[in-house]
């Protein structure tokens, strides 16, 4: 698939010199704390209201359970033993390009690989291990839901990161169909619902939404209801010189922010380093640009294969066929007319 985020990113014909180089983020999940500082720092900068109670939800460490209206950013926990650690570095050693999981593009000799070795395991290699990555908006080269928004709710902003517009969106919820990751949702009408159908929230009821109130078990309603929510990369703080709130409060710099080529090349080192060490399961998620997304704006550092992290293996997005799709229906328009022509001749003789 071309690299096609020239044709459907920002130019200078939109943006003149405001014009950005891609921005992005590179999350490493080797240094990830599962914390959640970027999870509150999300939901506090942009005012999302919680979507659950502050329990945990029984299958690991975790509370919101996937991204979603009032979830911009989701930190997974996997817990894994010695075999799955096993299995997670041979398919390390033996990576192949399967799409976004890959580290260069394919065919191409600056993946990073492991050093050949007979045994390069690191030394005190733990039987147990959790893995914690924070999740987010990729930010796709070619957006599938900036593709089928109907409205122009959804667009690229001189900083290469996708959009939405609260205004301009209807809440149609096409665009939650077009997205490969499952990153993007409408915000539910009257209100924002209780993910997992939990029991009431302690201090549930609605306060006066004119002024904060950070109560611990107390939720305003819920701004912008009906419409499509998702990750801005805090297109807000962009603009006036700030980076994005998670990276900035990340404690370990797991969450990095910068140019997607810089980081791009920063990510590809780190790999590179682990391997080095003996862990030949890292590998590099979003890099490659020939994928079926064209690449993401957020890089991703991952310690197994991406459905570990609940990420697909190898998106692509729902409407890289209309193309094709379009040239194979003219040819059937034209057989379908050519076969109806030949039959009324031939009925006109008989």
């Amino acid at each position: 698939m071309r690299n096609i985020f020239l044709e459907r990113s920002a130019s200078h014909e939109d943006y003149g010199d405001q014009l950005s180089s891609r921005k992005g983020f590179f999350t490493d999940t080797s240094i990830c704390i599962g914390c959640k500082a970027c999870e509150v720092a999300c939901k506090e900068w942009n005012r999302n209201p919680v979507d659950a109670d502050y329990e945990l939800l029984g299958s690991s460490y975790d509370n919101t359970g996937s991204l979603g209206a009032s979830t911009w950013r989701h930190v997974a926990f996997v817990e894994q033993d010695a075999e799955r650690i096993a299995a997670a570095r041979e398919s390390g050693r033996k990576l192949v390009s399967l799409g976004t999981p890959t580290v260069g593009r394919p065919n191409q000799p600056e993946a990073v690989h492991a050093p050949d070795s007979t045994d390069i395991t690191p030394p005190n290699t733990a039987d147990f291990r959790w893995l914690m990555a924070s999740d987010v908006c990729k930010h796709c080269t070619h957006a599938g839901c900036l593709d089928v928004c109907p409205t122009g709710a959804l667009f690229r902003t001189e900083h290469g990161t996708v959009v939405v517009q609260d205004d301009v969106c209807n809440g149609c919820g096409t665009c939650v169909a077009g997205c490969p990751f499952g990153v993007i949702e409408r915000r539910d009408d009257g209100g924002v619902q209780k993910r997992n159908e939990r029991a009431n929230a302690v201090g549930a009821d609605p306060i006066d939404t004119d002024g904060d109130d950070f109560t611990p078990g107390r939720a305003p309603k819920a701004p912008n209801i009906g419409v499509a929510q998702k990750c801005t990369l805090c297109y807000d703080r962009l603009k006036v010189g700030e980076m994005p709130a998670c990276a900035k409060a990340c404690p370990t710099t797991s969450i990095t922010y910068g140019e997607r080529d810089e980081l791009l090349a920063k990510a590809r080192a780190r790999v590179a380093e682990l391997h080095a060490q003996g862990f030949t399961e890292a590998r590099l998620y979003g890099a490659n640009d020939e994928d079926g997304v064209g690449g993401t704006g957020s890089i991703f550092l991952l310690l197994d294969e991406p459905e570990v992290y609940g990420l697909p293996p190898d998106p692509r997005v729902p409407t890289a066929d209309l193309p094709r799709m379009a040239v194979r229906s003219a040819i059937a328009a034209a057989g379908m007319l050519g076969a109806a022509a030949v039959s009324f001749m031939i009925g006109g003789r008989s």
